[in-house]
């Protein structure tokens, strides 16, 4: 049999066995050879088979009328009593027929027509240990498959929210450049060829890389120098801007576009609202396994109303919505709002 073949059989043979009725087979298969096994030895071979094939009989009926009749009609409803009465009284009225069978087939065996009489009690115990088994493994699966089924719930429910998220980062950084764009267009500014070249890196970004997870903490550094490029040429001189990186930045990964929101808030809030002169400083403090950044800018006293409400917008609210999801218990975000700057310090474990 060549390698192509049997690639095709192990699924077909996987899948076979993931079927619950051959798993069932398998385990009662197993179940009779064991009983037969541990038989007192004073029946035949053959003889042993039978009699205990009935004995499994009455175990596989105990059982599956357990599972498919009384924990979904009174266990799952929470009659826990009245499924406990059930379940006894089903064996209670099991017991002796089971008895009486096994009676009838040992006629030609009086001592062990005798041990059976004789030990009622312990035919109705080992049904009733049976029966409790298959609800203890009943309630220990459907406990696994939630946690299974939660769990894919959940992270099927943080990937849609994820790129929710993304799709609306995206969209509203690239609306804030065109913006820049046209307004330095319509000037016939000289600066606008450089924006665009600024503009088509930061969309390869945002294109090509930031539908990962995770992406080089170095190539998100990159995007927020493009970024602040752009901004000091649309500011002018009269603002200033300054970016330190402290530490190594090498393998590191980070979610991408996290502090993004934060500088895009310092100029449209800030700087924009000034009368005078203003600044953004921004210090990103890297380590092997985490980074702190700090950014803060000026800003006006009393910022528009309509500025105001917007202030906290599209992009800080789905940053908190990102870290949370991201960052569960890895991250500590503290925001100052004075009266004459805005200050964010975002620290995050890079570790996870």
């Amino acid at each position: 049999m060549d390698s192509v073949s049997r690639k095709n059989i192990i699924p077909l043979v996987m899948g076979f066995f993931s079927k619950r009725v051959v798993y069932h087979a398998i385990f009662w298969l197993v179940f009779l050879i064991a009983m037969v096994r541990t038989d007192g030895g004073e029946l035949s071979l053959g003889y042993s088979i039978i009699i205990e094939s009935i004995n499994l009989l009455f175990f596989a009926l105990i059982v599956y009328f357990n599972l498919f009749y009384l924990i979904p009609n009174y266990l799952n409803d929470k009659k826990f009593i009245l499924y406990c009465i059930l379940l006894v009284l089903s064996v209670l009225i099991l017991t002796p027929i089971k008895i009486f069978v096994l009676y009838f087939l040992l006629s030609y065996f009086p001592g062990m027509q005798n041990a059976l009489i004789l030990n009622q009690n312990l035919t109705f115990l080992s049904t009733f240990i049976i029966a409790g088994s298959s609800t203890i493994l009943k309630i220990i699966s459907d406990w696994v498959r939630y946690q299974r089924d939660r769990r894919e719930l959940q992270t099927q429910t943080m990937q849609s929210e994820l790129k929710f998220l993304k799709s609306q980062i995206n969209p509203h950084f690239l609306f804030n450049t065109l913006n820049n764009l046209y307004a330095l267009t319509l000037k016939k500014s000289d600066k606008a060829p450089e924006i665009v070249i600024k503009l088509s890196e930061m969309m390869r970004y945002m294109l090509y890389e930031c539908n990962e997870k995770r992406v080089l903490l170095s190539k998100e550094v990159s995007y927020i120098r493009n970024y602040l490029d752009l901004e000091r040429l649309r500011q002018g001189k009269n603002v200033q801007i300054d970016f330190t990186v402290k530490g190594n930045v090498t393998n590191q990964k980070i979610a991408p576009l996290m502090f993004i929101p934060f500088l895009e808030n310092s100029f449209k809030h800030g700087l924009n609202n000034q009368i005078s002169q203003g600044f953004v400083n921004i210090e990103m403090e890297v380590s092997e396994g985490s980074v702190d950044f700090y950014i803060e800018n000026s800003k006006a006293e009393k910022l528009p109303a309509i500025e105001h409400r917007r202030s906290g917008g599209i992009g800080l609210v789905n940053v908190r919505r990102r870290l949370n999801l991201l960052y569960p218990n890895h991250y500590n975000l503290d925001i100052k709002d004075n009266p004459n700057t805005y200050a964010v310090n975002l620290k995050l474990d890079l570790t996870i």
